[in-house]
């Protein structure tokens, strides 16, 4: 399994937000003193992350009345077409228009001499680069994510110039600092490319993590996000995960993803009370990524919590089916059917615990283990 989300930079989408704030008004003039343009971006960074599109749309109309044709307009549709389509992928119609509304923001910004020596310029140029970055990581485009990744390095470095100027950027360079340390220790054929890169400070990373979540206005969710996915792949404390993962989701209830997340924290835990009552309660008007995700969260249930192996092997069965439909965007969830069907076969078997544990140590699966 690959834990798609992890590039050097991550997952940096709330940088467009922290672009719109800082250079939402025309060239020189900022827009952070204006209280009520400040007060219009908060709503529609809820709107967005809690898919009301609707809302969202109407303050785009807004923002571009006021500012046509300006490079953070075109960041706030791709960031409000990704999630609106999530999961996006190449497939999609609406993937070749996303993927236009952000090189069309970048290409506005880069035409003007000296923009990298700019900070808000530079900001809005990362912000589209972040972006890019996450659909070609969720999707596996790795033809894609090199040549935009060696190009970025430089202008993220540059922006570590700026970050006693914008306190929001304790999310940016805690991102360098913990995983600079933090993926070569964890994927150790990347050591001999990270002599390249200046060293990080993991704990370091992580405190700047949890002020910008705890004090960031713009990049809260995703400091939120980014801890959470660090305690739950990297830490092992998933006890520390599931605070951020609960919080996420109390803050934005209607996201399918940070929704998603908050189950799987709390199946980690064995919580299968409070995971149940997300689970069970179905609209079915959820896309088909995510009824996925549900079935194998189903799965889990009758296996650890009703020990009826046969329903969970068909619940397994139907999340990898729904999951494959995704490709590299359902491999993580695809996995844990393989693997829970595995485990459900071994135990109507009745082979012992001993036994299970020496298979799954053999095999070598890197996947969550929710036997733990």
């Amino acid at each position: 399994m690959k834990c798609r989300r992890f590039t050097v930079t991550g997952k940096i989408s709330g940088l467009i937000i922290l672009c719109i704030s800082l250079d939402l008004a025309p060239l020189n003039a900022q827009i952070l003193s204006d209280s009520s343009s400040v007060e219009l971006i908060r709503r529609g960074i809820s709107d967005i992350y809690n898919f009301r599109f609707t809302d969202a749309e109407k303050i785009l109309d807004i923002v571009n009345s006021k500012y046509p044709g300006h490079p953070v307009t075109y960041l706030y549709k791709g960031m409000m077409m990704y999630w609106q389509n999530y999961p996006l992928s190449p497939d999609n119609p609406k993937a070749r228009n996303f993927e236009a509304q952000v090189h069309t923001s970048m290409r506005t910004v880069e035409l003007k001499e000296g923009w990298d020596k700019d900070p808000e310029k530079l900001f809005i140029d990362l912000c589209g680069r972040a972006l890019l970055l996450l659909y070609y990581t969720d999707n596996d485009m790795r033809n894609e994510v090199i040549p935009i990744s060696l190009s970025t390095y430089k202008y993220i470095r540059k922006a570590f110039e700026f970050d006693s100027q914008y306190q929001e950027l304790s999310y940016f360079t805690g991102i360098y600092n913990y995983y600079r340390e933090a993926y070569p220790e964890h994927h150790p054929v990347y050591k001999a490319v990270s002599v390249f890169f200046p060293h990080g400070d993991k704990q370091k990373g992580l405190t700047e993590l949890e002020y910008s979540a705890e004090n960031s206005v713009i990049l809260k969710a995703e400091a939120y996000i980014m801890l959470s996915w660090i305690n739950i792949y990297y830490e092992k404390k998933y006890s520390d995960a599931l605070n951020y993962g609960r919080t996420l989701y109390n803050l934005y209830p209607d996201n399918l993803y940070f929704k998603g997340e908050y189950i799987k924290i709390l199946l980690l835990l064995k919580k299968y009370e409070d995971a149940e009552k997300l689970i069970r309660p179905q609209s079915g008007e959820e896309n088909g990524y995510y009824q996925g995700q549900l079935a194998i969260f189903n799965g889990l249930l009758e296996e650890k919590k009703y020990h009826n192996y046969s329903a969970a092997g068909e619940y397994y069965k139907k999340g990898m089916d729904l999951a494959e439909k995704y490709g590299a965007f359902g491999e993580e969830f695809a996995d844990y059917g393989r693997a829970g069907l595995k485990r459900v076969k071994d135990l109507k078997e009745g082979k012992s615990p001993e036994r299970r544990k020496k298979d799954k140590d053999s095999a070598n699966i890197d996947i969550l283990s929710f036997d733990e």
